[in-house]
């Protein structure tokens, strides 16, 4: 069974927020390596290509983009969601520790956590 850390860029089958369907798309690790070890699920935000000049709370924009696997300029949205660790396709890649503060920033600014 593959490990997954925090950070991990994945691709998975992300769910829509009305639960019925799902897209194929790259998903960042959130939830803890301990968590991580000992569930058979993982903690996953959504990554999305379609980055503007504007970020809702919670969103933040990677800059290391290519060290993450990623084909393009992306951000990481506000999106949480729990699934199997069966259900990874692929890793693509990591967070740099830099792209790792931002999206801990952002998590805490989107769920007001101080």
């Amino acid at each position: 069974m593959t490990i997954y850390n925090r950070g991990d860029v994945i691709l998975v089958p992300f769910p829509f927020s009305n639960q019925t369907t799902t897209k194929k798309r790259p998903s960042v690790i959130v939830s803890s390596n301990v968590y991580n070890n000992t569930s058979s699920d993982i903690v996953i935000m959504a990554i999305t290509g379609k980055t503007g000049k504007t970020f809702t709370i919670g969103e933040c924009l990677i800059e290391d983009w290519q060290s993450a696997g990623l084909l393009k300029l992306s951000s990481i949205k506000p999106a949480i969601s729990t699934i199997e660790q069966r259900l990874v396709l692929k890793k693509l890649g990591k967070l740099s520790p830099k792209d790792l503060i931002l999206m801990e920033n952002a998590i805490k600014e989107f769920l007001d956590l101080k």
